[in-house]
């Protein structure tokens, strides 16, 4: 079996940092004068609420991927031990038959040692005239005496032909033994390449969904930062647009007399508000654009800031898929390691059977 689990740190540590991005756009939002609004945030809710959605079916079809990877394997693993211990249940079988057929106690060499009908089968005193046996004292040959020659002739061709017979089953035993240990080593090669073909299918298939999975999250994400840049731009422009509006419809520059209007009667008016400013009233216009200004290179410095931000993460998350590959590739060649010493441990039992 493969490992498949993901990088779990990284991807916690991805997931806090989307929550403190969040967080801070939306405190951006509450206490910022020109967005804040009376009542809930609305917007900011919905769009927590789809991000949650996209996030949950994200996860879910990460999950059923790699569920239907592990019943998948569990499965080939199997049907692999089964084949397995059927070719052993067989060889065992065949192993037993050939001694029940060919290696009978009668055809062992010390078989006469242990023979129940070894009395009955005892030579006599005297079998041939040549018999060792028959000294002198035991008067069982005299001199001129060939009584069993045509036997012995006889007993020696048959015992011959015996032999010749012997040596003949002999080596077509052999043979055939040769033949059946020969067809059980190709078996067995072909069943262990059948599997190793199966695991490298399998292995390309969890493959490709992981990265079919990694595709589809990094779209999203993306997806979603192109809405809330497209929606931060749109905001940007309006305000920018009402501030002008504010600017040039303002009682400042429409010299408004309202303005000038004194407490004391409709028809007397306050000349310093009547025509140019004052310059404390100067001061403060400058210093209030120095605000903007600042508060302006601010807001550009915080967005400089996330992009920056943002593509450090993806840069992490494209090497932690780098070293994800580089430890499949090392597993790989593992694998392919311990089958080739499996495949010489059964070529040498093989051979010493």
């Amino acid at each position: 079996m493969y490992k498949l689990d993901l990088p779990v740190d990284l991807k916690q540590a991805a997931a806090i940092e989307r929550r403190r991005n969040m967080e801070k756009q939306r405190q951006s939002r509450i206490f910022n004068a020109k967005e804040r609004i009376i009542g809930v945030d609305v917007q900011a809710l919905e769009q927590q609420v789809k991000d949650r959605e996209v996030r949950e079916d994200t996860e879910a079809a990460r999950a059923e991927a790699f569920a239907a990877d592990a019943i998948r394997n569990d499965k080939v693993v199997v049907l692999m031990e089964k084949r397995q211990e059927e070719d052993v249940r067989n060889l065992n079988k065949a192993v037993n038959d050939f001694r029940k057929n060919f290696q009978v106690p009668e055809t062992r060499r010390e078989f006469d040692l242990n023979d129940p009908e070894g009395l009955k089968k005892d030579k006599p005193a005297r079998l041939t005239d040549d018999d060792p046996r028959c000294g002198i004292s035991g008067v069982q040959k005299l001199d001129g005496e060939d009584l069993n020659s045509k036997a012995r002739k006889k007993y020696q061709q048959e015992q011959m032909r015996e032999w010749t017979k012997a040596q003949i089953n002999e080596r077509n035993a052999g043979d055939m033994n040769q033949k059946h240990a020969d067809l059980l080593y190709e078996m067995k090669a072909r069943e262990l390449d059948q599997r190793a073909c199966e695991l490298a299918t399998a292995e390309e298939e969890c493959r490709r969904q992981i990265n079919m999975a990694t595709k589809n999250f990094n779209m999203a994400q993306q997806r979603e930062k192109d809405e809330k840049e497209a929606m931060k731009r749109q905001q940007q422009q309006d305000d920018n647009y009402t501030e002008l509006s504010n600017h040039i419809y303002g009682d400042m520059l429409t010299e408004n007399p309202a303005v000038a209007q004194s407490a004391f009667g409709a028809h007397r008016v306050i000349t310093d508000r009547w025509k140019g400013m004052s310059p404390e009233q100067l001061a403060d216009v400058r210093n209030r654009q120095e605000q903007q200004r600042q508060e302006k290179e601010r807001l550009e410095m915080e967005e400089r800031l996330r992009n920056e931000e943002w593509d450090k993460q993806r840069v992490d998350a494209d090497r932690a898929a780098v070293i994800l590959e580089r430890r499949e590739e090392r597993l790989k060649k593992e694998l392919e390691r311990q089958q080739a010493q499996e495949n010489l441990r059964l070529g040498a039992e093989q051979k010493a059977q």
